[in-house]
């Protein structure tokens, strides 16, 4: 019961050691490679709206 009450926060706030050169370097390729792929899906897809919104509208015909 005792276990239950305690803080799980306070555990977290220890001395924060520095992480393996190997593991830093893993994990920013990785956030790297995630960050290009979020850039290369807006890139392909933002102009979508803007796109069917022109198909959608109607436009007012020209009459002479």
């Amino acid at each position: 019961m005792q276990e239950q009450n305690q803080n799980p926060f306070k555990a977290i706030q220890g001395d924060l050691k520095d992480v393996p050169p190997e593991l830093r370097k893993k994990v920013m390729s990785d956030i790297a490679l995630a960050k290009l792929i979020m850039e290369m899906a807006t890139l392909f897809t933002s102009n979508y709206a803007s796109l069917i919104e022109g198909l959608l509208k109607t436009g007012k015909s020209k009459k002479n």
